[in-house]
């Protein structure tokens, strides 16, 4: 693929640094960001295009989220051959507001929700805010799900009381796509165990060519899902994503609060509308070059960093080091509330590379951090090289 085609190859370091997101704001000019999930792209032309007719419009008002629920199913249809109803779908403000809104249907203040670290940070603050409690049952040294591990956590959870489990599809930070087997051997243990599943699957559509998504609810008709087109084409800024419950759970979605369907912005319904039903080109170019990027970050890792370990994704744009070997305490100073601890906190200062630390993501995040490279080979390079630099001193 020629740079031309490739998304992330059209802005450059001083183009990116002109952002005022909070990937290239957080940090100073001295440091290459590559830890918040964010691409450094230009926008989907659809989707440019439907936003800049929407300014030219005066456009700004409240969202009608119909065009935006069909687009998704089509493209649920045509990506993954997968056709849940209309009914079955609520749009809401973003994946983690409808986590909360789905953990909320599915049970009653102060229940367990499981999760399998490590793991996106906000699974473990979200639940707690929705009046959860919120345990661990870590992935397995392979880094998938460990199915002893959950099966004793279900039946410890469950005695007494009821029980939910967070599945991160595919899973964030490790970048494991869970294959159909998995996906149909958690739901029969949910089911054995009377637990039911709320699905994060907004990383779905950045799924490299060795993996196949299966979308969750495909094998589980009482679980949840939560998705959006922000991850894929790079929309966080403009809130929207798709509540979807399982065919048979259709019917709680009644129980949704009212205020639940009225979080998603226009601008995100617009622009996430454009990017389901006319998206899947840039779609796929910039799968490939994040393809070329994850191949050059294990390459500039076995240069500049041979004994950092990393666990190769098979979708997201998301790398899981493992800096293990180089020693790193992850007790900051100050105490264990600090944002920045073990290797993250010393490639910030030392190399001026923001990466994101891992103890954030829960047991057997110590001594990791998680790097984002959908970036330019540049910037990617820069940073990797810097980051040996560091570890070698």
């Amino acid at each position: 693929m020629s740079d031309a085609q490739n998304p992330l190859e059209v802005l450059g370091l001083e183009q990116l640094r002109r952002r005022r997101s909070m990937k290239w704001r957080t940090f100073g000019d001295d440091v290459l960001p590559l830890w918040v999930a964010e691409m450094d792209t230009p926008l989907a032309a659809p989707v440019a295009e439907a936003l800049q007719e929407m300014i030219e419009l005066g456009d700004t008002g409240y969202p009608h989220t119909g065009p935006y629920v069909e687009a998704f199913l089509q493209f649920a249809q045509q990506r993954w051959g997968w056709a849940p109803r209309s009914s079955q779908v609520r749009p809401v403000r973003d994946v983690m507001t409808g986590v909360a809104e789905a953990l909320k249907l599915v049970g009653e203040l102060w229940d367990t929700v499981i999760v399998s670290s490590p793991v996106y940070p906000p699974f473990f603050t979200y639940p707690v805010s929705a009046g959860r409690r919120v345990v661990e049952a870590p992935l397995g040294p392979d880094g998938r799900l460990d199915f002893d591990m959950l099966e004793e956590s279900f039946n410890l959870r469950t005695t007494g009381g009821q029980a939910t489990y967070l599945l991160s599809n595919p899973h964030n930070p490790t970048g494991a796509v869970h294959t159909k087997q998995e996906l149909q051997r958690l739901a029969q243990l949910a089911a054995d165990y009377g637990v039911r599943v709320v699905a994060d699957e907004i990383h779905a559509p950045l799924v490299y060519s060795e993996a196949t998504f299966t979308p969750y609810l495909s094998v589980d008709p009482h679980g949840y899902s939560v998705m959006s087109a922000s991850k894929a084409w790079n929309l966080a800024g403009l809130k929207a994503g798709l509540l979807i419950a399982g065919s048979e759970a259709a019917s709680e979605l009644a129980d949704l609060a009212p205020e639940a369907s009225l979080g998603a912005s226009h601008a995100g319904v617009v622009a996430q509308t454009a990017a389901y039903a006319q998206g899947q080109d840039w779609l796929d170019a910039v799968i490939a070059g994040l393809e070329e990027n994850r191949s050059l970050l294990m390459r500039l890792l076995s240069e500049s960093a041979p004994e950092v370990t990393v666990t190769v994704p098979e979708s997201t744009y998301l790398a899981w080091l493992d800096f293990s070997a180089y020693g790193f305490d992850d007790e900051p100073e100050g105490g264990t509330e600090s944002p920045l601890q073990g290797p993250a906190k010393h490639l910030l200062t030392e190399a001026g590379v923001a990466l994101s630390p891992g103890h954030a993501f829960g047991t057997g995040g110590q001594r990791h951090a998680r790097l984002n490279f959908a970036t330019n080979r540049a910037v990617l390079t820069e940073a990797v090289q810097r980051l040996g630099a560091a570890l070698s001193r």
